[in-house]
């Protein structure tokens, strides 16, 4: 018997400007317009991930990522748990172990240099890449698994963030 399963990477909404931010970078917000994203991305999300009651949230410890899963987190009675693996300057290898072993339809955020290198490595692993790979801020992977090794990835375009 063959277990399927499907996984979601989001990249963080949209956040305040990286070089006009005074202080530590992991604390730097999501904008009003990233806040609106992580709504929309929520809403996206709550019908796949609220079908499973084992269902996790697992988000870089850095505030923008947090806040982007924060509205799903709300809606699901959930909460996020930060993982230090999927941080910026991340630990590939901890990033594609998390995604081999969290319950379907849990969901990750990650930042910009950690998803296309994880994509890169699961392409390299034989994955499938459908569609055009999409690396925007507030983007959704979507990762279908068989038997613990993801088959399938393709990426939903950010929502609109007005």
């Amino acid at each position: 018997m063959t277990d399927t399963s499907t996984v979601y990477l989001v990249r963080h909404a949209k956040a305040g400007d990286r070089s006009a931010w005074e202080g530590d970078d992991r604390v730097r917000p999501l904008t009003g317009k990233g806040r609106r994203q992580a709504v929309k991305i929520g809403d996206r999300l709550f019908p796949l991930v609220s079908m499973h009651d084992d269902a996790l949230l697992i988000s870089s410890p850095y505030t923008r990522c947090l806040q982007t899963l924060e509205p799903l987190a709300a809606r699901l009675h959930a909460s996020v748990t930060s993982d230090d693996r999927l941080a910026e300057g991340y630990d590939r290898d901890g990033a594609l172990d998390l995604i081999a072993t969290i319950p379907n339809g849990s969901v990750l955020c990650s930042h910009g240099d950690v998803i296309p290198d994880v994509i890169a490595a699961l392409q390299r692993r034989t994955t499938e890449i459908v569609g055009a790979p999409d690396w925007r801020k507030g983007a959704v992977w979507v990762l279908a698994r068989r038997d613990g090794e993801v088959v399938e990835a393709s990426a939903w375009p950010p929502p609109p963030d007005e």
